[in-house]
């Protein structure tokens, strides 16, 4: 097999950056809506991480707070295709995202296919589980900021 070209880091790390940008664009982004609003309510209302907030702002109000972070952290991973310490920030906190979604499974109802059990995902199981190849992608950026911080503070001594 003769290759001819073999993506660099940089290029792999731009596609990695920019599909989890446009994720999080998308996802916080429906966040502001009423379809939306009631999907999460329907784990994250039961949630103790998120279960505080809907008493007080309600369903609506609840969503566009998640939303608003979500956007952030996109906004954050975007600014770290110039900033290192940018990367790294926003890569931390895609991982803190999809560390809680993923924390979503235990006990999720239809995270198993009713009938089969495990290892069959149910309905919640195969919304959920996209998210492991998500945190691995955050990982990898905020990983890249590390790299890029010490490379920056390498060459500046």
């Amino acid at each position: 097999m003769n290759i001819r070209y073999v993506p660099t880091d940089a290029v792999i790390v731009a596609g990695l950056r920019w599909s989890i940008v446009l994720i999080f664009a998308l996802f916080g982004t429906a966040k502001f809506a009423a379809y939306e609003a009631e999907g999460v309510a329907k784990i994250a209302s039961h949630y103790p991480l998120f279960s505080w907030m809907y008493p007080l702002w309600g369903e609506r109000g609840a969503s566009n707070v998640i939303g608003t972070i979500e956007l952030l952290t996109g906004a954050i991973i975007a600014i770290g295709a110039m900033s290192p310490r940018a990367s790294f920030v926003g890569g931390a906190m895609g991982v803190f995202t999809f560390c809680v979604t993923l924390s979503f499974s235990l006990g999720a109802p239809a995270f198993w296919q009713s009938g089969y059990g495990a290892p069959f995902l149910g309905s919640t199981g195969q919304f959920l589980m996209k998210d492991a190849v998500l945190l691995a992608s955050c990982f990898a950026l905020a990983a890249n900021g590390l790299r890029r911080m010490r490379i920056t503070a390498g060459a500046a001594r």
